[in-house]
């Protein structure tokens, strides 16, 4: 048996060397229970799931903080009771899948936290019904702090009405999504590093449209695959899905395969301040039926399309579109279909003061076909595009303005009507912008 005060002294000096959290140095003195003293071994290499558990339930009873020390830790099947406090030493302990359908879940659980641990899926295969590494669902409080999650076979990280936080931790290797989280009650992610996911990086839904409020902040993500296929439903480095009163913001985003942050059906949205470079289709995307939607003072280098607000059809109208940097567009895609433009919306929306450097097709695109619906594009400078503006003429648009852009370099003309994909008017600046009167086209430089 190892001497207490042994423990307690080590861990007290761990926590005075700032190795231990300091949300979890005042419990050194006061009870923490050491896993090792409970019996569990690391490094041994037997499945410790059954000692686990137990030691779990007892300090859910007692309130009591566990820490696991360094090494690793096989387990199948943990199941977390109504408090959990597991504490490790970041980047030391180890919870290792033993392969047995799922490594760690907790449902109906009051407060879960999780700090300094590695949560690793050895690539290993799980169960059919089981979603996630780590599953949660109806979880008033999941802290996930200082933690690293590898080798996952599904998602790392799979959450059902959950709230809480997850923060300073990193994911990578996940075959399916980083963190999927659904239906959420108040929940933050925040200063996570995510890389080389399989199907997505953050992916917030709901499975029928409401107020949810996930906040996104000062994550970086990287390499976003779509190993399972589709045109926008994978990919995704940042997927809102449903989910209404969402903050996206400050994020660095690289290499996604699709969008770096893409919004669909997603109402009163707010996209801001984001990073956002490589991306295999539209870097920034607030789609389908959404009412409401703020993407402003983000950079956007290199992508297929830049940032489309769009789908009036189904439904998606009101927002602006301010402050954005987009840059270095191109006309591949990752499917067949219209790519090189710069901004595009539709309906209720304001394009103002943002710059557009090499789009290829259209710098900024205003309504498609009969889709068009009160936009202004104003005090934009668009540079070295195909076209520079882009505008429906088709019968029985709404009224769009265009006045105060400043547009170089535009080889296939500077401000041009549309019907559908046809040329209809070459340049809306001569006496042509009269036969609509839904068009205020004015104070343009064009060069």
């Amino acid at each position: 048996m190892i001497n207490r005060r042994f423990v307690l002294t080590g861990l007290a000096a761990l926590a005075g060397a700032g190795i231990l959290p300091r949300s979890s140095q005042a419990q050194t003195a006061s009870g923490i229970i050491n896993a090792v003293e409970f019996g569990l071994i690391p490094g041994g290499p037997d499945d410790q799931t059954i000692k686990l558990n137990a030691l779990l339930a007892k300090a859910s009873s007692s309130g009591q903080q566990i820490f696991l020390p360094p090494g690793a830790y096989i387990a199948s099947g943990v199941q977390f009771p109504a408090y959990v406090n597991l504490l490790g030493v970041s980047g030391k302990s180890r919870l290792l899948f033993g392969g047995k359908s799922s490594l760690l879940s907790a449902h109906g659980s009051n407060h879960v936290q999780l700090n300094g641990l590695v949560i690793d899926g050895d690539g290993r295969p799980l169960g059919d019904s089981v979603r996630g590494l780590l599953e949660a669902s109806n979880v008033a409080r999941l802290v996930l702090d200082d933690c690293q999650i590898v080798g996952a076979r599904k998602n790392a990280v799979d959450l059902f009405k959950c709230g809480g936080r997850i923060e300073a931790t990193r994911i990578s290797g996940a075959s399916d999504a980083a963190i999927f989280a659904a239906d959420s009650t108040g929940l933050e992610i925040t200063g996570n590093e995510i890389n080389d996911c399989g199907n997505g990086g953050i992916l917030v839904q709901r499975y029928e449209q409401g107020r949810d409020g996930t906040i996104i902040t000062g994550n970086r993500i990287g390499k976003t695959r779509a190993d399972a296929g589709g045109t926008g439903q994978n990919g995704n480095a940042i997927n809102i899905f449903r989910a209404n009163n969402v903050v996206v913001s400050n994020n660095v985003i690289n290499d996604s395969a699709f969008s770096a942050i893409r919004g669909n059906s997603a109402s009163n949205l707010q996209i801001t301040g984001n990073n956002c470079s490589v991306s295999g289709e539209t870097a920034i995307y607030s789609e389908f039926a959404f009412e409401g939607a703020i993407i402003a003072n983000n950079l956007v280098d290199g992508a297929a399309n830049g940032i489309s607000m769009v789908n009036f059809d189904s439904g998606g109208r009101l927002g602006t579109c301010s402050g954005n940097l987009v840059r270095n567009l191109s006309t591949k895609g990752p499917y067949p279909g219209t790519f090189g433009i710069g901004i595009s919306v539709e309906a209720d929306i304001s394009v103002t003061g943002n710059v557009v450097e090499n789009a290829p097709l259209y710098g900024i695109q205003l309504g498609w076909g009969a889709y068009m619906r009160n936009v202004i594009a104003t005090g934009n400078i668009i540079r070295t595009s195909g076209e520079g503006v882009y505008v429906s003429v088709v019968e029985g648009v709404g009224s769009a303005i265009i006045s105060d852009n400043i547009i170089q370099g535009s080889r296939n003309g500077g401000i041009v009507g549309h019907s559908w994909s046809d040329v209809t008017v070459k340049d809306l600046t001569q006496k042509s912008a009269r036969i609509y009167p839904n068009l205020t086209v004015e104070r343009n430089v064009i060069n």
